[in-house]
């Protein structure tokens, strides 16, 4: 049976990262690899990645933010501004 979480985005950090609701304990049973799958607004992502990812450029990711919170990024560019997603845009998290 499939598990799901869902969250929002609830603001930007400087870089133009999206934060979201989504604590990373609540995930921790989640697998880290492409069997998860993250969506927000038409946008979607699979794994779950730490800040030092080492991702190509322009790589649409989800990752585990310092602050302990699931955020949305696009490696070296604002996925706010390259996504047009604003705060309070549900997130959705899927894994087997």
């Amino acid at each position: 049976m499939a598990q799901q979480i869902e969250g929002k985005v609830v603001s930007v950090d400087m870089e133009g990262n999206l934060v979201t609701d989504i604590a990373i304990d609540r995930l921790e049973t989640a697998p880290h690899d492409k069997r998860l799958a993250i969506f927000c607004d038409e946008h979607e992502t699979n794994g779950l990645h730490d800040t030092d990812h080492g991702q190509p450029a322009m790589t649409y990711i989800g990752m585990i933010g310092d602050g302990g919170f699931l955020q949305l990024s696009i490696v070296g560019e604002s996925a706010h501004a390259m996504l047009g997603v604003q705060v309070g845009e549900k997130v959705v998290v899927k894994w087997p």
